[in-house]
């Protein structure tokens, strides 16, 4: 056995690339340990479950957002550019495996998944905080928990629309971000903050 094999990037990169070719629904772990030679036990050392090769992914997203926020771009932007730039590079880092990607969340919303709905309710908490994060949003108490309610809406909507739209330029996916991010009271908020 390959000791490189058990890398967990190295996993979720062959499920990826395996889902890309049979689906998330049809891609089971013993595929993934066979195409690189190692045993269920060293992927359960890693991930328990499908499941968590999705939360991996996301994570991954997460951290390319959080790595994007260093760009000294940034600091020239007002703060609905840098919402902007930042669900972008998120979003960036999803486009290689965008079908697999919506295959995931649909896997989530089964009926029989109740607990995977539960966590990913808690995902998407998860990755709207950094998102603020990354974009350097301070807002406090009232505003912040309006702000979150807003963006948690203009995250959602505008991830769907993307996954639903992957024929579409990035000029008009723009389009549609900055009319989520220019939606209803959240300029407002992003204004005086």
């Amino acid at each position: 056995m390959n000791k490189n094999s058990t890398d967990p990037a190295l996993i979720l990169d062959t499920a990826l690339q395996l889902a890309d070719v049979c689906g998330w629904e049809r891609l089971h772990l013993f595929e993934v340990a066979a195409a690189l030679d190692i045993g269920l036990d060293d992927i359960a050392h890693h991930y328990r479950d499908k499941d968590d090769l999705v939360e991996a992914w996301f994570d991954r997203a997460d951290q390319a957002m959080l790595g994007h926020a260093r760009s000294p771009v940034l600091a020239g932007l007002n703060a609905e550019q840098r919402l902007e730039s930042c669900l972008l590079a998120w979003l960036d880092s999803l486009a290689a495996h965008r079908a697999v990607t919506a295959q995931m969340l649909l896997y989530k919303l089964e009926p029989g998944h109740i607990h995977l709905q539960v966590l990913g309710l808690m995902r998407i908490s998860r990755t709207v905080q950094w998102w603020r994060e990354a974009a350097g949003r301070q807002s406090l108490h009232l505003r912040r928990i309006a702000e979150e309610t807003l963006l948690t809406n203009a995250y959602l909507l505008s991830f769907v629309h993307w996954l639903r739209h992957p024929a579409e330029d990035a000029a008009t996916f723009r389009a549609v971000l900055r009319g989520q991010l220019r939606a209803g009271p959240l300029p407002l908020l992003l204004q005086r903050w």
